[in-house]
């Protein structure tokens, strides 16, 4: 997202947070609404550039949208898309981005709350490993020609009862309104959200033999010095690795593999 886009969901996300800070408020349930609104504005094109309009008064767009959803879901998912819709976005689908977003923070609150979030952190990180070890599961996953009840079906025969509600209900979203992200991007979206819920970030681990307890402990430390914030490890295991560790962080790959030294060896050699 741009600017004006960026700031409106900056601006949305604080009052989510603040109205999740309540313990009276169902996290849960409002992601599912939240979830039905992104839903809708995915659907009518004409509505979301209505709603974001920059000719139009932010209330009359407020008003328009407490109208549309009022006795369709809760007060507390009415304003807040009331108050989203207020703001100026650069672009209309980054409206429904940025609810879609809400949603799913909200879930990722809920497991907060209920003591979850690292077990949905490290769900989604193995599913994405499951799917990208199995073309056969991604492609029934990512058929456009395979109806969306259908793969809602599939997951939830894979994960119903071995992996947290949360996880189940983020996946199964992801999968069944994609809207036109490739399964890889939106899970590697979902495991940055349920790390910045602790003001944490994310360092993929790649090594040739699992690690120790401590290990892992001492790894995250040296990482948090490096990063200065908290890291939360997902690991991987692959024997290619041959030894040492690889670690990536966002866009930043830290390689200390025994192979990755023997390629270098031999690159300089060769020149």
């Amino acid at each position: 997202m741009n600017g004006a886009s960026r700031e409106a969901l900056a601006a949305a996300r604080e009052r989510l947070d603040a109205l999740t800070d309540n313990t009276s408020v169902d996290a849960a349930n409002l992601a599912q609404e939240l979830a039905a609104v992104t839903a809708l504005l995915d659907r009518e094109v004409s509505l979301r550039r209505v709603l974001t309009d920059p000719a139009q008064a932010g209330e009359a767009k407020a008003e328009l949208a407490r109208r549309l959803l009022s006795g369709q879901v809760g007060g507390e998912t009415v304003d807040l898309v009331s108050g989203m819709v207020r703001s100026r976005w650069s672009q209309s689908r980054d409206l429904v981005d940025g609810v879609e977003e809400l949603a799913n923070i909200a879930d990722l609150t809920a497991a907060q709350q209920a003591g979850e979030l690292d077990s949905v952190e490290d769900e989604l990180f193995r599913f994405g490993r499951i799917v990208a070890s199995s073309t056969e599961l991604r492609s029934a996953l990512t058929d456009r020609a395979a109806a969306a009840s259908a793969k809602g079906e599939l997951l939830r025969s894979l994960l119903g009862g071995r992996a947290d509600a949360v996880t189940e209900r983020l996946v199964v979203r992801l999968v069944t309104q994609p809207r036109g992200r490739s399964l890889e991007a939106g899970l590697e979206s979902l495991s940055k959200l349920a790390a910045a819920r602790r003001d944490r970030m994310v360092a993929v681990v790649t090594t040739a033999v699992p690690m120790t307890d401590g290990q892992k402990q001492r790894l995250g430390a040296v990482l948090a010095k490096v990063y200065g914030r908290q890291m939360h490890l997902n690991l991987d295991v692959d024997p290619a690795v041959l030894g040492g560790i690889s670690v990536r962080v966002g866009d930043e790959i830290i390689n200390g593999t025994i192979s990755e030294r023997l390629e270098e060896a031999s690159r300089r050699l060769a020149g």
